[in-house]
């Protein structure tokens, strides 16, 4: 397969416009996490609604869907290998509006939940292609630009994503927030059928046939740096999912104070936001390696500080904000350019490798679900969580650059 095609040559995705691709990009990435986040100030009235008698049992709407996203992501990369990117799109933006729809109508918390995991399973489509495409038309730090831009749009929508629940709930009951989910999937949906092209050549198609998608998977899953690197990437996600599990209780239960928690929730997400702006602007100085190494450093050490803050009595609702926001800041600069190191070697196979890697990260980052469960009225736990997350990220790095960090060139 010849190499994608660079920023400079002509566009890899015709009818489409450099910026109008990163926004689409983004808005496939943005549905999945408005699925995550945006009925988070609803959970204690769905427990209510839906007679869950244990405040942590309620984290289930998070997860169930996480579960449902993770697992289904492995079907999704050899059939885009072979039939294209656009067919499968299509398909996954269909499923996530349906059971968005049918969770607006659950009648048990066990039917919501199944209706969940299924919205997470249409969702899987949309994080494997979303990757494979940006893959089909860049690498190397253009790739990571493009992620790292995309990501401005996607981190976007946590930053309102509570506040447009809390704004619907003061209008309709929690039900209506599915609908919005539903219609948000629809307009996509329409979007991507009339403007998206395909950008898997047909020359480039690949059969299905046993013994190349497990070839496919056997190199995914031994490349060394694309394994470690994604490993990596399973660790940092785990400590996100365990912050968005915990966040809500910890604003309500902790400190009393959830009617700060959409803005608070809001100026953390942001300090991602911010940091995926400056990785798009220094990533194709600094390189992708140097730039999330160091990274990676200063979000653990930054997780290490709100553990000792927390631990020794001083945690107040300003100092859990300050810290979080410094740690999310440092977190910030580190996915999109762990997703593009992951990536970058495996281009001949983007959709399988897509799919291998977002079950991996995904399913395995429902270490975030145990951190969640750990939760005991304080925010020690969560702190504790970021500090084993980053350190096992950082375990699986060396491992992946044979102990040499910081490295300025980013090659496979």
């Amino acid at each position: 397969m010849s190499a994608p095609a660079s920023a400079s040559s002509a566009p890899p995705h015709p009818g489409l416009g450099f910026r109008a691709f990163v926004v689409t990009i983004a808005t496939l990435m943005a549905l999945n996490a408005l699925a995550i986040d945006a009925m988070l100030p609803a959970l204690p009235q769905i427990g209510a609604d839906l007679g869950v008698l244990a405040d942590n049992d309620r984290q289930w709407v998070v997860t169930a869907y996480l579960l449902g996203f993770g697992g289904a992501q492995i079907v999704y990369g050899p059939l885009a290998d072979r039939f294209g990117r656009k067919p499968l799109l299509l398909i996954g933006l269909g499923i996530y509006t349906l059971f968005g729809l049918i969770a607006a109508l659950a009648p048990t918390f066990d039917t919501l939940l199944i209706a969940r995991a299924l919205q997470g399973v249409g969702a899987a489509a949309l994080r494997v292609l979303a990757v494979s495409i940006v893959r089909d038309c860049y690498s190397g730090r253009t790739m990571a630009r493009v992620m790292s831009l995309a990501f401005i749009v996607f981190l976007g929508v946590p930053i309102i994503a509570p506040s447009v629940g809390q704004l619907v709930l003061f209008f309709a009951e929690w039900r209506a927030i599915f609908l919005v989910l539903g219609a948000a999937g629809a307009a996509g949906l329409v979007w991507c059928f009339l403007k998206l092209p395909e950008t898997l050549h047909p020359e480039y198609r690949l059969p299905i046939q046993f013994s190349r998608i497990a070839a496919g998977f056997r190199e995914s899953l031994t490349h060394r740096q694309a394994v470690g690197y994604m490993l990596g990437m399973m660790m940092i996600t785990g400590a996100l999912f365990g912050f968005i599990n915990s966040a809500q209780q910890i604003f309500a239960d902790t400190f009393g104070r959830p009617n700060v928690f959409p803005i608070a929730f809001a100026g953390i997400a942001g300090a991602i936001a911010v940091a995926s702006i400056l990785n798009a602007r220094l990533v194709e100085r600094m390189g992708m390696r140097f730039l999330s190494h160091l990274a990676l450093f200063g979000f653990t050490g930054m997780a290490a500080l709100h553990v000792l803050v927390s631990a020794l009595g001083h945690e107040t609702l300003w100092t859990f904000i300050a810290l979080q926001a410094a740690t999310m800041l440092f977190f910030g600069l580190v996915p999109g350019n762990f997703g593009a190191l992951a990536m970058q070697p495996l281009g001949h196979i983007a959709g399988t490798a897509s799919s291998v890697q977002g079950l991996i990260t995904t399913v395995g980052g429902a270490i975030g679900f145990f951190i969640g469960q750990q939760y005991d009225g304080s925010t020690l736990p969560l702190s504790v969580g970021f500090v084993v997350c980053g350190l096992g990220a950082l375990a699986f790095v060396l491992w992946a650059e044979k102990g040499r960090l910081f490295r300025r060139h980013d090659t496979a």
